[in-house]
């Protein structure tokens, strides 16, 4: 299995072996708290966020002179620690920047590094949640099931509904213990729509949750002759690393086809690997390696310490695997992105904008334009998850933090995309009309097929009931919507 945060893979063999300078790219030897006050969690915490938190300037309790080394700092930083008895309280009420929406932690590491593997505990269903307008209780539709899983044997598909499980009627208040608690099996209790109604129906579909369940984020792949153009199709569910041969093979037939424009399906695509996005545009812009992809921002204190070289990201011409990568070369591509298409997803629009004409189909995008690395109490990593390093980890702490530490630019410098990038053509998913995968009548593709081909013709793309989510089942992953800065940096430096 590949290395799941790669980004300072060397660097504790590399820099630990040199002597240490107020230079190093490693924390500094701080405070310690009292050792009887129980609270190593939050010491991991505060010190790895200290060094490595892209807002660490903005938050006074990540001072660096906010505890000094003294009895009396000692003294103070330990009661500041055990301010929340509660790791995840004192991370998020103690922490974090004001404007941070992103970064998140997890009492077990291992669930977190596996689930950026795709690795997860699930019955296969992927959702969206909608609120009725008139009150607190809430629906679900079907987005897509992932193959092989549990829901992939039952009698559920795409575009159907649920209004409760259990048999009790879900709510702003329920839905998250009823659908996403410790109840491994549950019974949805499905639901009709007609005339922008939702009725509840006799159907009951059961579904359990299954340990160790991989999704291929390629979800679907295909060709499209309409009009004299050869059109590619390919839905893209997760930026998952260790598929992005699978990826590449995919790009390999549609090339085989001969196809000319291209359709990127990201509208359930909440992100992950800054790599794969970075592999995935090089697919369809080109191997030009001498082109910016991105350019990396710090907080001060690490920026201060990266050369260029090690800020800046060009397009690829192979995958981590060494395969060369199958491109296209194309001038223009059509990509569907919504609400639950966010970081990675959105530095695929925004890294190709300078490049190519990039045809933003759907609905302005979640806005998430930080990367973050996993984290674990392991002082001499520089809390940096290696998964080469697992013996080093505290083995009394098996906490690890998911924070924000930087933001990507595109080549014209453009990273101010916190409220989401919105589209060129607007539209929404239809609850009425959700169609189905890879149908060149689904509302969203057929608009994208229409933009390519120029032929208007008398259809109507007027939404009778749009699909307003509140929230969605991949909000519920250990993974979430997370951008994850996984590719591997030479962080040598000259250390007197």
């Amino acid at each position: 299995m590949k290395k799941y945060v790669l980004l300072f893979l060397s660097i504790g063999v590399l820099l630990t072996a040199c002597k240490k300078s107020d230079d190093d790219l490693t924390p500094p030897d701080g405070i310690d708290p009292d050792p009887i006050a129980d609270v190593e969690v939050q010491d991991f915490m505060w010190k790895a966020m200290n060094f490595w938190y892209f807002w660490q300037a903005d938050v006074p309790n990540l001072a660096d002179d906010k505890f000094p080394n003294t009895d009396e700092g000692i003294a103070a930083y330990t009661e500041f620690l055990a301010s929340e008895s509660e790791p995840g309280t004192f991370f998020d009420d103690q922490l974090l920047y004001s404007e941070d929406r992103f970064s998140f932690y997890s009492d077990d590491y291992t669930e977190l590094t596996q689930s950026f593997a795709g690795i997860s505990k699930s019955n296969g269903l992927e959702f969206g949640l909608v609120k009725f307008s008139d009150s607190d209780d809430v629906f679900g539709y079907v987005w897509y099931i992932i193959p092989d899983s549990d829901a992939s044997t039952k009698d559920i598909s795409r575009g159907e509904l649920f209004t409760g499980v259990d048999g009790q009627t879900l709510n702003v208040d329920n839905y998250i213990e009823l659908l996403f608690g410790d109840n491994d099996t549950y019974t949805l209790n499905m639901a009709d729509i007609a005339n922008n109604q939702i009725t509840p129906n006799d159907k009951e579909v059961t579904l359990t949750k299954m340990e160790g369940l991989v999704e291929n984020p390629v979800f679907l792949s295909k060709t499209f002759d309409i009009g004299g153009e050869k059109i590619g199709y390919l839905v893209y569910n997760g930026f998952t690393n260790e598929f992005d041969e699978d990826l590449n093979d995919a790009f390999g037939n549609l090339k085989a086809e001969g196809v000319t424009s291209m359709i990127l399906d990201l509208r359930y695509n909440p992100g992950g690997s800054v790599n794969s996005a970075r592999l995935l545009s090089s697919m369809i812009y080109g191997t030009n390696t001498d082109e910016l992809f991105l350019r990396q921002r710090w907080n001060d204190k690490i920026q201060a310490q990266l050369s260029d070289s090690q800020l800046t990201d060009y397009f690829a011409s192979e995958t981590s695997d060494g395969s060369a990568l199958n491109t296209l070369n194309l001038s223009k591509v059509y990509i569907i992105a919504t609400y639950n298409s966010a970081s990675a997803s959105e530095l695929v629009i925004n890294g190709l904008a300078p490049y190519i004409d990039v045809v933003h189909i759907g609905e302005t995008t979640r806005g998430k334009n930080e990367f973050s690395i996993t984290m674990v109490d392991d002082f001499e990593g520089s809390y940096i998850y290696n998964s080469e390093r697992e013996s080093e980890i505290n083995p009394n702490n098996q906490w690890a933090i998911q924070p924000l530490v930087g933001r990507n630019e595109n080549a014209d410098g453009f990273s101010d995309y916190t409220s989401g990038l919105t589209p060129d053509i607007e539209l929404e998913e239809d609850l009425e009309n959700l169609g189905a995968w890879g149908d060149p009548n689904e509302p969203l593709l057929a608009r994208a097929i229409q933009e390519i081909t120029g032929t208007t013709g008398k259809r109507s793309f007027e939404v009778s009931m749009p699909a307003s989510v509140m929230t969605n089942s991949k909000m519920f992953s250990v993974l979430k919507d997370n951008m994850i800065l996984d590719k591997p940096l030479n962080l040598e430096k000259s250390i007197e």
